[in-house]
């Protein structure tokens, strides 16, 4: 049983899981979104969200921890000056596990998606602050009443299309004329 034995074996030795998972964090905190197995995205959370919270500390030691995990000072530098500032006041949750529908086609195992909840580079806005200014937004906007409506073209027998099909109809598209290359003697 395994009982208390926490993450996936993956079929592999604990070196090679280990460099494995580094590897897929690497990619993650480059990119911000990569598509990987679910079990792999759902066990790479464990590596992502404690770098992401120690890029919240932001001391020495953190960058230290940081790179033994990274081993790339470029990499360190990305999590602690953009993706880190981007997470203030964030209690966790950075990443996002998206699952894909077709499942990969040679061994039929399912994908997923795994993403940071924020682009680094984006506003660092509280979710309070953003749904405040959408219902501010809203309240400006005129209502959906008050619009005029957009006059509709009617067809050559009177009445519209959408009244027919209920939604609008594409006009139908004639094939070209293909004239043969002239032969030449």
């Amino acid at each position: 049983m395994r009982h208390s034995n926490a993450g996936k074996k993956f079929s592999r030795t604990p070196s090679h899981r280990k460099a494995l998972l580094r590897n897929l964090a690497k990619a993650l905190l480059s990119h911000g979104r990569i598509r990987t197995t679910e079990a792999k995205a759902k066990d790479l959370r464990g590596i992502v969200e404690p770098l992401i919270t120690l890029a919240l500390r932001n001391d020495l030691h953190a960058r230290r921890q940081a790179y033994r995990v990274l081993g790339s000072h470029s990499l360190v530098k990305r999590l602690f000056d953009e993706i880190g500032p981007v997470f203030v006041g964030v209690p966790g949750g950075y990443t996002r596990v998206v699952k894909l529908a077709q499942p990969r086609r040679g061994d039929n195992a399912p994908l997923a998606f795994i993403e940071l909840t924020r682009k680094p580079g984006e506003n660092p806005l509280s979710a309070k602050e953003k749904s405040s200014k959408a219902t501010e937004v809203s309240k400006t906007t005129e209502p959906v009443a008050a619009q005029k409506p957009k006059p509709v073209k009617a067809n050559a027998e009177g009445s519209s299309a959408e009244d027919k099909a209920g939604a609008s109809v594409k006009p139908r598209r004639t094939p070209k004329k293909v004239e043969p290359a002239p032969e030449a003697e």
